[in-house]
């Protein structure tokens, strides 16, 4: 609703209206390091897609336009970087210690959506929660806590 009144302000005073997802919106680091874990391995297959798009609007509670415009501009941010840095950086300046946790269980959500991790993705996101201030036993607890919830995921699905 706030957005709606904004816009309707903007188009009065034939100003351009706000970004949704700016350069410094923390959702916006935290969509495109998702990303880059989803494709790190070389592709992103169709299941990792879905839930890279299942985790990103639950989370940030977004529908499906937003969500699918945050992970665009996420994609974008992503191919410009040239490390994490710039996303982690961002995120430990919004992030809570409870946000910086959860942004690592959703890598690991991410990175198990095709039913299992390769190295590349194991590595990626042990260096995250290092830039993150995530401890090693709280990133492997986590890790085991999404292979465990996917396990049965998959039972259910079957």
């Amino acid at each position: 609703m706030l957005d709606a009144l904004k816009n309707f302000f903007a188009e009065l005073t034939d100003a351009p209206a706000p970004e949704r997802f700016a350069a410094n919106d923390y959702r916006l680091a935290a969509a495109a390091l998702l990303i880059h874990a989803a494709a790190i391995d070389g592709s992103i297959s169709q299941v990792e897609r879905d839930k890279l798009h299942a985790v990103i609007a639950q989370r940030f509670n977004l529908d499906d336009d937003a969500t699918n415009e945050l992970i665009d501009k996420a994609t974008e941010a992503e191919n410009d970087a040239i490390d994490l840095y710039r996303f982690t950086r961002l995120l430990n300046r919004t992030l809570d210690e409870a946000g910086r946790q959860r942004m690592i269980e959703m890598m690991w959500q991410v990175t198990f959506a095709d039913g299992h991790v390769t190295e590349f993705e194991d590595n990626l996101i042990w260096r995250a929660a290092d830039l993150l201030g995530v401890t090693s036993r709280q990133r492997v607890e986590m890790r085991a806590q999404v292979a465990e919830a996917e396990a049965k995921t998959e039972k259910t699905d079957s």
